[in-house]
Order: structure tokens, then sequence, then C-alpha cells
């Protein structure tokens, strides 16, 4: 929220719904790429991406470890997105999009 307690208001929560989908779009991409490359580090066997839950050739263990690295990395990446495109809006229009 800005300096003020004041609410933000319906104009800016409006205006910043497509600042809000196109960096979720663009998180969603960036966080395939930080996984994937993550994986190639640190994945058994050092495959290009994690393994998907219906594979049958990784083990319950590695699915459920890249699971929690996809979950893990995703939750960062968009908190960091979301964060720097409201600061972006904040900037930009004087008002904070969120609460």
């Amino acid at each position: 929220m800005s300096a003020t307690t004041d609410a933000p208001s319906k104009t800016a929560k409006i205006l910043y719904r497509p600042v809000g989908v196109a960096g979720s779009i663009a998180g969603g991409l960036l966080g395939n790429l930080v996984v994937s490359k993550v994986w190639q580090k640190v994945g058994p066997g050092r495959s290009p991406r994690p393994p998907g839950a219906l594979e049958t050739g990784p083990s319950l263990r590695e699915i459920v470890f890249a699971a929690a690295l996809q979950g893990a990395v995703f939750a960062v990446v968009k908190v960091l997105v979301d964060r720097g495109g409201a600061r972006a809006f904040q900037r930009w229009s004087g008002e904070w999009p969120g609460d």
C-alpha cells in the first residue's frame, strides 16, 4: 500500500489487471526456465526437464522432489513478479494496486 492509509482506488485495481495478467504469463515462462535450468544441475540423470507424475521411469521420490522444486521456484518467481509489477504500477500511477 502507498505511504498513506487510503485504500487503493477501484480504478487503480482495474488498470492494474492487464499488468497483473502480463506479469503472470511472464512469471510462468520465467519459472519454467528456472526450473529447467535448476533441474539440469541437481536432477538425477541431468534430464532437461523434471519428471511428471504419470511418467513410469522415475521413482516416486524423484517425482516428489521435482514437484517440490517446481512449487518453490514458482512461488518465489510469482512473488518477485507480482511485487515488481505492483511497484512499477505505483511509480507510473502513484497508487498501490493491491490490498
